[in-house]
């Protein structure tokens, strides 16, 4: 509205352990073996999905919102955006993988067993196509259309404008 000066950064932090409200037998941890710089996208296929509040939600400078709900808006995004990921990773995650091993473990066969032979052997067999062919063509094709041509040949056509 204008009355606002004071430029609000905000920054979301959600701690695992803090939510863990167990009691009883502590659990190894499978993040302290597991190697925590690790790049999950090392070849950046998904480059384009670091997608940020500002991005999504972007208001000018000529028009504002309370910075309380600027706040509040922008906690919401991350907390929802946080949890929906990971409620549907958990759900989606394994099927999903699951069937895409199936998918490409199919398509690497058939590629394989079926696809690559084939190709070898058209390619193998092509010189004896191309003998074939190339005899069939001077034997049977450029006669005729040697003799279509020289019959043609003699034909003249004159225009005469009227």
């Amino acid at each position: 509205m204008g009355l606002e000066t004071e430029k609000a950064d905000v920054q979301l932090f959600m701690d695992d352990d803090s939510y863990s409200h167990h009691s009883g037998l502590e659990y190894a941890d499978p993040e302290k073996f597991a190697d925590s710089d690790q790049d999950r996208d090392p070849h950046r296929l998904n480059s384009h999905l670091k997608l940020g509040f500002e991005d999504v939600i972007a208001e000018p400078v000529t028009t504002h919102s309370f910075d309380k709900v600027w706040i509040c808006s922008h906690a919401l995004f991350e907390i929802s955006k946080y949890v929906m990921y990971k409620f549907l990773t958990v759900f989606l995650a394994i099927p999903l993988a699951f069937i895409a091993g199936i998918l490409f473990a199919t398509l690497s066969c058939l590629h394989i067993w079926i696809l690559m032979p084939f190709v070898k052997t058209c390619l193998m067999v092509l010189p004896s196509v191309q003998t074939i062919w190339k005899s069939v063509t001077d034997v049977i094709i450029a006669p005729l259309c040697t003799s279509v041509g020289r019959c043609f040949s003699s034909v003249s056509l004159q225009l005469s404008q009227d």
